[in-house]
């Protein structure tokens, strides 16, 4: 494909960037009941596949608009590992065709494990893939939403996967959705993850999902929709009421983070790496956070669909956010385009007094906008839900962040 050279009034701009690829859109072979991925197949009517020429013009744009020394490719889905061995193989010579001198190319894959065999892990070891993998915990707690296309269970084919990649030496980390049921278990799904999996990067995500967006697909809740919920709401009813079955109950997901930190703290501090807990030490130490939900601003971090198609953020892929095609449009030029640089400062600029407040705003920052529905206890729109649990987590690690920041200060 001949490439026109990158515009060089473009190049002040140029910073580091992520684009998560999803080279198979919403197709997957597991029917997971809490994805809320499943329904924008029909929302940005794209192809299931990404073609070979949107490949090559996304790999190519991607290396070169950013002058950083290493780019890295995240590769998630829907199920990647659908397109076969034969597509990352394609992957690779084009990141090697594309890639320049003095550059460094990374690849991450996240999936389901249900596919992965011999020769999958044969290639993403030749390869080096850092390979996520996507389990919500000992049998009983994965198997209750993680469920295949017939509604059978995933967790022996997960697990297994998990040994596969042990047996090759492929580093991996674990993903694990933290939902209405396993939040009640937080020793019980750490244990499960740190000793019977031997995950020694482990992350952690609420599931939180309004049951509006059930009903109407869109970013937004008008305001007048949003209830309040108390800053110490803990019944599973009221936050029933306006989230879906499935979704973590706010405090729960406190005392999970709060139950998952004392283990950690107490037991592997150094060995295992709980990506929120090391985020939460870099903010105790005056840095910028590591993770955009507690960023103050956001942008940076893009979706590319199957079909070509820039959206702001993977969690809002949605008609509203789409900023163009990488087949007619310059990566870069999305990047920085006035309606993603919007988009990256409203999640500081639409902050309500309440959490302006907030003792925890330098650990916090609203936490992620796509989880702003409720309204403060003075009637405030645009809380996060998560706000009660997330201020449980913080005031519980807040003597331990403080002994361990200077612990680092003073380089014990």
């Amino acid at each position: 494909m001949g490439q026109e050279p990158l515009k060089r009034n473009n190049q002040h701009k140029v910073q580091a960037f992520h684009v998560m690829v999803k080279p198979t859109g919403a197709l997957c072979n597991l029917d997971c009941a809490y994805c809320f991925y499943l329904h924008k197949q029909e929302l940005i009517n794209s192809r299931n596949v990404i073609s070979e020429e949107v490949l090559e013009r996304f790999i190519y744009e991607y290396i070169n608009s950013q002058n950083v020394s290493e780019i890295v490719f995240t590769w998630q889905g829907g199920e990647p590992t659908l397109l076969g061995i034969d597509f990352f193989k394609k992957v690779i010579e084009y990141e090697r065709l594309y890639c320049p001198p003095g550059k460094k190319i990374a690849n991450d894959l996240q999936t389901n494990g249900t596919l992965l065999n011999e020769k999958w892990c044969e290639f993403l070891k030749e390869y080096n893939f850092l390979v996520g993998i996507s389990i919500d915990g000992p049998e009983r707690l994965h198997n209750v939403y993680r469920v295949s296309k017939d509604g059978g269970p995933t967790f022996k084919r997960v697990f297994n996967a998990t040994k596969l990649l042990h047996r090759y030496g492929i580093d991996f980390n674990t993903l694990t959705v933290v939902n209405r049921i396993n939040a009640k278990f937080p020793g019980e799904v750490y244990r499960f993850l740190r000793d019977s999996v031997g995950s020694t990067r482990i992350q952690f995500i609420p599931l939180v999902e309004p049951k509006i967006f059930k009903e109407r697909p869109t970013t937004f809740m008008a305001e007048d929709s949003m209830p309040i919920i108390g800053t110490n709401e803990a019944l599973p009813s009221k936050a029933g009421s306006i989230a879906t079955d499935w979704s973590v109950v706010p405090q729960d997901y406190g005392r999970f983070l709060n139950g998952v930190f004392d283990l950690w703290y107490r037991n592997d501090i150094g060995r295992v790496f709980v990506f929120l807990f090391e985020c939460a030490l870099g903010q105790w130490l005056g840095m910028q956070s590591s993770l955009c939900i507690f960023a103050e601003t956001c942008g940076r971090a893009l979706a590319i669909e199957a079909d070509g198609s820039i959206y702001s953020c993977d969690h809002f892929v949605y008609p509203e956010h789409l900023l163009g095609n990488i087949m007619n449009k310059r990566l870069i030029d999305m990047v920085n385009s006035t309606s993603q640089t919007v988009f990256g400062i409203s999640k500081a600029a639409t902050l309500p007094d309440y959490c302006q407040r907030c003792e925890y705003l330098f650990a916090c920052h609203g936490e992620c906008p796509k989880n702003r529905f409720v309204r403060t206890p003075e009637g405030e729109a645009g809380l996060n839900y998560l706000c009660s649990g997330l201020k449980l987590y913080f005031s519980h690690i807040d003597p331990y962040m403080k002994e361990l920041a200077e612990a680092f200060r003073s380089s014990r």
